[in-house]
């Protein structure tokens, strides 16, 4: 063929970048353009249960695979994605938000359509992406659409924050050239300014020079921004003791000799929180400073000698490098610092405990326990989800296998948000190898605000493990304000029959509420094999918690209540 349709040409360039998963719902006003995702082989329409959980699942597909892509209809459905949408301008995540808009000639005679506000204005929803979109798009003209296309995918890239694409309905049929395809989105980085990296690599190592009692901490946008292979490589060459934040596991091979732990400020663990704040230099890599990533802000180094390596900038003592980009200058200093530290002696680094205190088999489950035990039962290459609350704070403690993706949301926070992310990272997961465990905990608080996100699962045939973490409310809130309150609790659900009711045919239901019965499932290797979708309803106490979050809880509750 020599022209397709504008609409084909949007999918076969996501196609060509990988991204073969499309999340959303349909709407008339973008009913002519999902015609066209089955015009493109390897591609599929997810089809969520609604938008906010699309927006979830993007951003969960996002940070398996790098890229994702919804697809909303204009207003209700653009609007419905938002909070999703946000949370991934938050924390740094690539997502395409295309968006089906009412045709020209509609929006030229300003007619009163439905989805409108009623007041003429096409442009209103647009205006109120623009603020959580890295850029946006709002396609007027056939003739500068395709490049206006590539842009957004490559700035959705580059970038991982989401761009917001506005597709008229009338657009999405009127052809383009097919040789416009021949040429791949450029998806490199732009080059740093050499004198700038120069200056910036120079300074590092002379303060690498001088320190006696180095580490490096790592964060979130070390995985976000793919320096993961960059920082191994500083690791190795350095051997310095190496941390990761809660937002930041999975980030560095927890396997590694020289990985230390997990630091939280005062919520770490007392030899993790004396060797980090004890360092005379703190190389850190990608950091996303929130209050749970850092206990609060309660970081507290005895050292003005820390490095910020970041996507955009680097920051070295009081002085910013603005545009310098950490991957290029990461991969110069790996090149450039063995000589300099040559002479360093590794010290030894925290160790953490992965077995569990023996128990009597009927013993109750408790949150402590349960996060140890897990470790041991994780295995290299799973992708671990984790929900704000319990969950997130619970497996802080726990020790990744090498190869494993943690995905929580520590920043944004948004309740509920897992289920639909566990969607989106096993969508992603199965087209990378379908042997790959993607692994939820989720608390039947959460659970409740997304549920439906499992019949989506069910219909596409995936096969992750959902744990529901039942401890008869919200826990975390619970912690924070109103133990007893009847806002915190949630109507009891029979979790066992949800797969069911959703219309599963091959699947497990199990409730485990003793260290016997968790024992007895995570020793079972039929279980242990990512065969079929399963439920494993966990018993907890209702305010039990792991012990940073009681501290969180605590620490939270003081800032609210402050003048």
């Amino acid at each position: 063929m020599s022209d397709i349709t504008l609409g084909r040409y949007l999918f076969e360039r996501l196609n060509q970048v990988k991204v073969q998963t499309i999340f959303g719902l349909p709407g008339d006003f973008n009913l002519s353009l999902l015609d066209k995702i089955y015009e493109v082989d390897g591609l599929r329409w997810a089809g969520n249960a609604n938008e906010l959980n699309a927006a979830y699942a993007a951003d969960g597909y996002s940070r398996v695979k790098g890229l994702s892509a919804i697809i909303t209809t204009f207003g209700v459905g653009e609007l419905s994605a938002l909070n999703g949408i946000a949370g991934s301008y938050a924390e740094h995540v690539g997502v395409l938000h295309i968006v089906g808009v009412p045709s020209i000639s509609s929006q030229a005679k300003q007619l009163l359509l439905h989805h409108t506000l009623g007041n003429g204005d096409f442009t209103v929803f647009h205006r109120m992406s623009q603020n959580i979109s890295q850029t946006t798009a709002f396609i007027k003209d056939i003739n500068s659409a395709p490049a206006e296309i590539d842009r957004c995918i490559r700035e959705a890239y580059i970038f991982q924050r989401p761009v917001y694409l506005a597709l008229p309905a009338n657009l999405v049929d009127d052809l383009v050239s097919t040789d416009l395809l021949k040429t791949p989105i450029d998806l490199s980085l732009k080059a740093n300014d050499e004198e700038a990296e120069n200056e910036v690599v120079q300074t590092v190592l002379e303060l690498v020079a001088k320190a006696e009692n180095p580490v490096i901490l790592v964060d979130a946008c070390a995985s976000r921004h793919s320096v993961k292979e960059e920082t191994k490589a500083l690791i190795d060459a350095t051997q310095f003791p190496t941390f990761v934040t809660p937002m930041g596991k999975g980030a560095v091979d927890e396997q590694h000799p020289r990985f230390g732990g997990v630091y939280v400020g005062t919520l770490s663990k007392p030899d993790v929180k004396a060797q980090v704040e004890n360092a005379d230099l703190v190389l850190s890599v990608g950091a996303l400073l929130s209050d749970f990533n850092t206990g609060s802000f309660s970081y507290s180094y005895k050292t003005k000698n820390i490095v910020e390596f970041h996507s955009d900038h680097i920051k070295i003592r009081n002085a910013t490098f603005p545009g310098v980009q950490f991957h290029s200058v990461l991969k110069k200093l790996n090149e450039q610092i063995g000589p300099i530290v040559k002479d360093y002696k590794p010290y030894p680094v925290p160790k953490v405990s992965l077995t569990t205190a023996p128990t009597a088999p009927e013993t109750p489950l408790t949150q402590e326990w349960l996060w140890t035990r897990i470790s041991s039962w994780l295995r290299e290459g799973d992708v671990v989800i984790t929900e704000t609350g319990t969950s997130a704070f619970g497996i802080v403690q726990s020790r990744f296998p090498t190869n494993t993706t943690g995905i929580s949301q520590v920043l944004w926070g948004s309740i509920g948000y897992s289920v639909g992310a566990a969607l989106g990272a096993v969508a992603a997961a199965e087209e990378v190898d379908r042997e790959k465990r993607v692994l939820l905990f989720v608390g039947d608080g959460s659970l409740q605000l997304t549920v439906q996100e499992i019949s989506t699962m069910i219909r596409w045939g995936l096969t992750p493990y959902i744990f529901v973490l039942n401890n008869a409310g919200y826990t975390i809130e619970r912690l924070i304000h109103g133990e007893k309150a009847s806002y915190n609790d949630v109507q009891p659900w029979d979790h066992l029959s949800l797969l069911k009711t959703f219309g599963a045919k091959d699947y497990e239901s199990i409730r485990v509420s003793t260290t016997g019965e968790f024992d007895k499932l995570a020793n079972d290797e039929a279980f242990s094999k990512n065969s079929k979708i399963r439920l494993v309803e966990i018993m907890l106490p209702v305010m039990d918690a792991p012990l940073n979050l009681v501290k969180q809880a605590q620490i939270t509750a003081a800032t609210n209540a402050s003048k």
